[in-house]
């Protein structure tokens, strides 16, 4: 499996610049896992397929669908491809590389857990902030425009709130100065970790049924559903920093009264 990935690498670097696979490569491959991972959800949702898995019984209307695809296209084109070709010259100069060898498993893995964890912090401040009442009037509100989210209003928002947020995604790369393979594999795994917190469905195969302290859909789905001064559940993978400040107490009284009401059932049958 190594070898196949190595040759692939190489044939990468040896008909591709440094810029090339850096920028265009990265924007390439988050707009295919991106949109790969949520259109389905938009599908799912306009079927009715899987319904008993919908955290939430309210629908989006298909011209909804349809202006969050377009405005992300704009946002991705005008906003996220400009900052990628501009950020190039800064992973460059803080270490960035792509050439062979690649990195054992070992060091990728390791500093992709320190990009999560990082960015979990960082992100967990700045996405609080954005719900004080200012800059959720005239910034965050764009992103709270979906109540009933879907995998692809993840990334739907403010060009102020991409600019303001991605700097928690990039902060650990450019202290670290990884292979390009390991940002683009972060790259991929937070891609795919926001489509599934904002998907709408709790599955029965969720990772937040299987990892304690990841929050996945229903966690972050309750962050949709309020007003922004009692929302709480500020975290972007783990659950962690809501708990030790206490902003996800309602979250939390919501699973206890779900529980007793579920086991209460249970009793009566």
């Amino acid at each position: 499996m190594a070898s196949v990935i190595e040759s692939a690498w190489a044939y990468l670097i040896t008909n591709f610049n440094d810029f090339q696979l850096a920028c265009l490569g990265s924007f390439f491959l988050h707009e295919s896992v991106f949109f790969l991972s949520g259109l389905p959800f938009i599908l799912l949702e306009r079927a009715g397929w899987l319904s008993k898995y919908k955290i939430q019984t309210k629908n989006n209307s298909p011209a909804a669908q349809e202006k969050c695809i377009t405005r992300l296209l704009l946002y991705h084109f005008c906003v996220n491809l400009p900052i990628m070709m501009a950020s190039y010259p800064v992973f460059k100069l803080m270490g960035m590389r792509n050439t062979l060898p690649l990195p054992s498993w070992k060091v990728i893995s390791t500093q992709v857990l320190f990009y999560f964890v990082l960015e979990d912090f960082i992100f967990y401040w700045g996405h609080r902030i954005l719900h004080t009442k200012w800059l959720y009037k005239h910034v965050h509100s764009v992103h709270h425009e979906y109540a009933t989210p879907f995998g692809l209003t993840s990334e739907y928002a403010h060009p102020a709130e991409i600019l303001f947020l991605g700097f928690a995604t990039i902060v650990g790369p450019a202290i670290t100065g990884p292979h390009l393979i390991t940002l683009w594999l972060w790259m991929v795994l937070r891609v795919l970790e926001t489509v599934e917190a904002h998907c709408g469905y709790h599955f029965p195969w969720s990772l937040s049924n299987f990892l304690p302290l990841y929050g996945g859909a229903d966690f972050h789905d309750y962050h949709h559903r309020l007003l922004y001064t009692k929302s709480g559940n500020y975290s972007s993978t783990f659950v962690y920093m809501d708990w030790l400040f206490g902003t996800d107490k309602g979250y939390r009284r919501l699973k206890v009264l779900k529980s007793d009401a579920c086991e209460a059932e249970r009793k009566e049958m």
